[in-house]
């Protein structure tokens, strides 16, 4: 079964209250890395392997997930401080997703969470809950888990990922509540919040209709006819222009940047002139600092 036909029967059985077995769903690389932190290094030796236990093998969701369909996604957690078992740094979260019919490999997330920190005990485990927040450290976890899953449905059916978008708010209330850092609304335009309203906001949702179009109606066509998906692409890209125009601050305008801009770059590298001028003249004002790389879109394999 490939990938897609496995997505589309998730987003069924998902939505029919299927009867399937669950199955773990990511294949999650995890790296911590505490360079910047002097002293013993047992204790994140010790992390590394209990949030990579976390990601893969705990069970997220009810959809069936065969062992070479699991979603490929890495955190890059860079520990910056540590004292009296806090940490404090930042994750790096990506998600891949395949794209139908080829060997390409599109990044869905790229985010950087700069503003994180938690307490962890060496061999303290950590401990799986849908309903409650058992510590910072797995409700942070347990966020960009959902978010990777919300995400990838999402880029293969038209608002697939409602349930762990669901998920998701109820992360975020919980954290809320807790007074823990990172979580709160209005706080901080990048924080766990500001990503979540990205996607859920009235004014930035649109951004999961970005998604499905740009992936699901413009990569997985490319394979079929490069013109038609590249197209679809195009067009998509009018809602972050949209989103730019409504919600300037929003972090979904940089968390498209960073998964996406060099990719564009490839798209539209044997696109005609016409439709590289459109790209390029609809993100210039959004990324201005992104000169160099717009200007390659402008001008294409000529470039090369």
């Amino acid at each position: 079964m490939t990938s897609l036909f496995r997505h589309i029967l998730i987003v069924f059985s998902v939505v029919s209250c299927s009867l399937l077995a669950a199955a773990q769903e990511l294949n999650c690389q995890v790296t911590v890395n505490a360079e910047q932190v002097s002293g013993n290094k047992q204790v994140f030796e010790t992390l590394q392997q209990a949030v990579s236990d976390y990601m893969n093998t705990n069970v997220f969701t009810n959809a069936q997930f065969a062992a070479n369909e699991k979603i490929e996604c890495r955190l890059y957690i860079t520990v910056k401080e540590y004292a009296d078992d806090k940490m404090t740094g930042d994750i790096q979260v990506q998600s891949l997703r395949p794209v139908y019919n080829s060997t390409y490999t599109t990044t869905l997330i790229n985010f950087k969470d700069t503003k994180v920190d938690f307490t962890y005990r060496e061999n303290e485990p950590l401990v799986f809950s849908v309903n409650n927040m058992e510590s910072q450290l797995t409700a942070i976890l347990n966020f960009y888990a959902y978010l990777i899953l919300a995400v990838d449905f999402d880029s293969f059916s038209p608002r697939g990922g409602d349930p762990w978008f669901e998920r998701l708010a109820l992360i975020v209330q919980m954290a809320q509540s807790s007074g823990e850092s990172g979580w709160k609304a209005f706080e901080d335009n990048k924080n766990r919040s500001a990503v979540l309203g990205s996607y859920t906001d009235p004014q930035t949702t649109e951004l999961r209709d970005l998604t499905y179009n740009y992936h699901r109606r413009g990569l997985d066509q490319m394979a079929l006819s490069v013109d038609k998906g590249r197209a679809a692409i195009t067009e998509s890209l009018g809602i972050i222009e949209k989103i730019y125009n409504t919600s300037p601050m929003s972090v979904a305008i940089s968390m498209f940047k960073d998964a996406k801009l060099d990719e564009l770059v490839n798209i539209y590298s044997k696109a005609p002139a016409d439709e590289r001028g459109k790209v390029s003249k609809m993100l210039e004002p959004i990324y201005p600092t992104e000169h160099e790389r717009i200007e390659k879109i402008r001008k294409g394999a000529e470039t090369r």
